[in-house]
């Protein structure tokens, strides 16, 4: 049944997370939002609702391991997993703007979280300071974004005020629900198995709620478009430390046991080592995504054999 759970709550978490971003983009669209603004923003905000409602419901039932495992463990999945086997399938180029600004931004962000939860507390001053942070990427990206003019046009149809309503309010209620779901049979699972929260949440967790980036990117790779996968693989990662751990820290203050220095480390070490391999041509060759990918799996492996 635990088996069960997770499943089910996943499939409800990645379904609710879509029909919450197509409510809220028409919404956008019909108040005239300008699109750029709608991409940087809801969307990306969109993708990143499974692993907040997840981590959210962690911390508040007690389990702040599961809730920042699944934020490390999301962050290492999307830079290594999703970057390295996208580049495996079509190498990938990588805009200037991401290597000069977003991914400093999401190795500043992960420096961050690690000096905040190095006493293995996160208190809700801290959050509020990474909440802060993720206000101040917003404003920014979307002022860039803004005066770069891109005029991208979503081509989305119109669509009625109930409707929108609608596949909010639905979308928030399988979110909550099917996170629910997910937690409890991760939970379940980690007391059979006997190990921790933390292991489940750097593992099953996180890469069941990075799911959709990884389809996104894959998709987006192969249709040319990698430019654009890599962009949201390192705004979700943003998105994870900033507004996730910020926002749920806020509501709740956690205290984080079984998170090691090694997990945190694996975390920096897999960003810094994607900006290396992209500042020198803007490209992730296929060889440096297998790197990446062999690197997550040995990471993988490493906290299998731990367990």
């Amino acid at each position: 049944m635990s088996i069960v759970y997770i499943i089910i709550g996943a499939i409800l978490v990645l379904w609710g997370a879509d029909r919450l971003t197509d409510g809220a983009t028409a919404i956008a669209q019909r108040l005239n939002i300008p699109q750029i603004v709608i991409g940087l923003t809801v969307v990306a905000m969109g993708t990143s609702m499974p692993e907040f409602f997840v981590s959210l419901m962690s911390a508040i039932k007690g389990t702040s391991d599961l809730a920042v495992g699944n934020i490390i463990g999301s962050n290492v999945f999307n830079t290594m997993a999703i970057v390295g086997i996208t580049a495996l399938v079509a190498p990938m180029t990588i805009s200037r703007s991401t290597v000069q600004k977003d991914i400093p931004f999401a190795i500043v962000a992960s420096v961050m979280l690690l000096l905040m939860c190095f006493d293995t507390t996160l208190s809700r001053l801290e959050a509020g300071v990474l909440f802060l942070g993720f206000l101040i990427f917003m404003v920014y990206t979307v002022r860039i974004g803004m005066k770069n003019g891109d005029e991208q046009v979503l081509n989305l149809r119109p669509m009625p005020v109930w409707q929108m309503i609608g596949l909010l309010l639905l979308g928030m209620a399988c979110l909550i629900g099917g996170s629910d779901l997910f937690v409890i049979g991760a939970k379940s699972v980690a007391k059979t198995l006997g190990v921790s929260d933390a292991v489940i949440g750097l593992t099953i967790v996180a890469c069941g709620t990075s799911l959709p980036e990884l389809a996104t990117s894959i998709v987006a790779a192969r249709k040319g478009r990698s430019a654009i996968a890599i962009g949201n693989v390192i705004g979700s990662n943003v998105f994870n430390i900033l507004m996730i751990i910020g926002a749920t820290g806020l509501i709740l203050p956690m205290d984080i046991q079984g998170i090691t220095l090694v997990d945190y480390s694996v975390m920096m070490g897999s960003i810094v080592l994607l900006w290396l391999f992209s500042y020198t041509k803007f490209t992730v060759e296929r060889w440096e995504g297998a790197v990446l990918a062999i690197g997550f799996f040995a990471y993988m492996a490493w906290i299998v054999i731990r367990a």
